[in-house]
């Protein structure tokens, strides 16, 4: 079985004990704070995962690597709020995305109650990051970015006290946080398979 098809059937099963619920305590029954970004997997071999990196002079979240992502609007689920965002991120086609799932929620550190969705894209896409968001998108391991030895957690000081959070390293590019954590609930996902 492919790591692809590892997934898509991890998609599918109840919930792994240990999954990551988020930064906050709060749930997620504000409409105002939904939010859905797209892990993009491409369909080849070795897959990889689309990440963007948000540019430096953004208010939320400057230079972070993130998923393409953002706040559902009004009439949108998810998946379709994932799609646009995309779209309007990196220039993906909603056309060319194979939608595969939904992932667990995840609560950020700014209030926003993020659903993962996953799909399935072609190879070597040309995709554009949106000049006023996105600095650059990159394509990292699939197989890396979901190794625990790969996942490290962290500690730092946040608000007056001590959080953790999880980094993955990729070539020079620091994933962590909210991005990190939803990666690190796809691999217990696919771990509870074996």
């Amino acid at each position: 079985m492919t790591l692809v098809d590892s997934l898509r059937s991890a998609l599918g099963a109840a919930a792994p004990a240990g999954l990551l619920a988020g930064d906050l305590v709060e749930g997620c029954d504000d409409p105002h704070r939904a939010a859905a970004v797209l892990v993009a997997i491409t369909d080849r071999p070795d897959p990889g995962i689309i990440l963007t990196v948000r540019r430096p002079d953004l208010r939320t979240h400057p230079g972070q690597i993130a998923f393409p992502g953002g706040r559902i609007d009004e009439g949108e689920d998810a998946r379709a709020a994932a799609l646009r965002e995309a779209w309007e991120e990196i220039a993906l086609e909603p056309a060319m995305v194979h939608l595969i799932g939904e992932a667990d929620r995840y609560r950020t550190v700014t209030g926003f109650c993020v659903t993962p969705v996953v799909g399935l894209i072609p190879p070597d896409l040309p995709l554009h990051p949106h000049e006023a968001e996105v600095a650059d998108w990159f394509e990292a391991p699939l197989d890396f970015v979901l190794d625990p030895v790969n996942q490290r957690r962290m500690t730092a000081e946040f608000r007056g006290a001590t959080r953790h959070y999880y980094q993955i390293d990729w070539q020079g590019r620091p994933i962590w946080g909210a991005t990190a954590a939803m990666l690190v609930n796809l691999a217990k996902r696919v771990a509870a398979l074996s």
